[in-house]
């Protein structure tokens, strides 16, 4: 009896490598990938800007379909760098309530699924968020290096932020993603699709807390990776912190002090 349990142990350990292992490569090779595109893309500038004009730079080229693949690649990894470490809390936890179920391997393609259905989510957002920069850039609102050139555009956005920060469906979203326990026991479904529909579920509840800190990117620069890591680190707060709704919230002083001053030009 001892040696079964010991196995069974040994195998619980190892699920709960393989599922931590999994979540830290993916997201490490989502920031390898942002780093290297964004080093390329400064190396680019660089090029333009010591070959031509200002007015060069800022010239506005028709997109390809290869070009809007790229963008949606890059809206798509971005949003897995950016996302999945503060949905780990609750795939480690639904990883933990399978392998006590099932007792063994089950428990992997289950929680895959899961993360499966978190991801389909981000994947769709990324579609639109490429869906929205192709228009922002058309309307001369985002330039080539993909950063807001209207003052009043980027102010408005800061503004919308920090006011959705505050309406109850950014708290009734919030909720779910602060609490796994909360959410895996009035979400729970059985089977593989099951954890499809929950994984889809979840993200369908962090794209609610998330969106428009995501829109805060084509202010602060869609490939600026300090304002990137910044939104990264504030959503895992916000997320797993127990002091992170008041940061949450706090942060709506900073939020509209800075789109006011972008709207009158401070």
């Amino acid at each position: 009896m001892m040696t079964f349990d010991r196995a069974v142990e040994g195998v619980l350990k190892r699920d709960r490598l393989v599922v931590v292992g999994g979540l830290i490569v993916v997201t490490g090779l989502a920031w390898i990938y942002l780093i290297l595109m964004s080093l390329q893309m400064d190396m680019d500038g660089v090029m333009v800007g010591a070959t031509g004009s200002m007015s060069d730079m800022m010239k506005l080229e028709r997109w390809t379909s290869f070009d809007a693949l790229l963008m949606f690649i890059m809206w798509a990894v971005m949003m897995v760098g950016m996302m999945v470490p503060s949905a780990t809390p609750m795939i480690l936890l639904y990883a933990l309530i399978l392998r006590k179920q099932t007792k063994g391997d089950e428990a992997l393609v289950p929680t895959s699924t899961f993360f499966a259905g978190y991801l389909t989510v981000w994947t769709s957002f990324s579609v639109g968020a490429t869906a929205l920069q192709w228009v922002l850039e058309q309307l001369a609102l985002l330039s080539p290096m993909m950063v807001s050139t209207s003052p009043l555009l980027g102010g408005l956005v800061l503004i919308l932020a920090a006011i959705y920060q505050w309406t109850p469906y950014k708290d009734a979203c919030l909720k779910y993603c602060r609490s796994p326990v909360w959410f895996l026991s009035t979400h729970w479904r059985d089977g593989t699709w099951g954890a499809y529909l929950m994984g889809l579920e979840h993200g369908m509840y962090c794209l609610g807390c998330c969106w428009v800190l995501m829109a805060i990117l084509f202010v602060g620069g869609v490939m600026n990776l300090l304002c990137v890591a910044a939104i990264t680190i504030f959503v895992l707060v916000e997320k797993v912190a127990p002091f992170g709704r008041g940061i949450s919230r706090a942060a709506t002083v900073i939020l509209l002090l800075s789109g006011g001053a972008m709207i009158i030009g401070v």
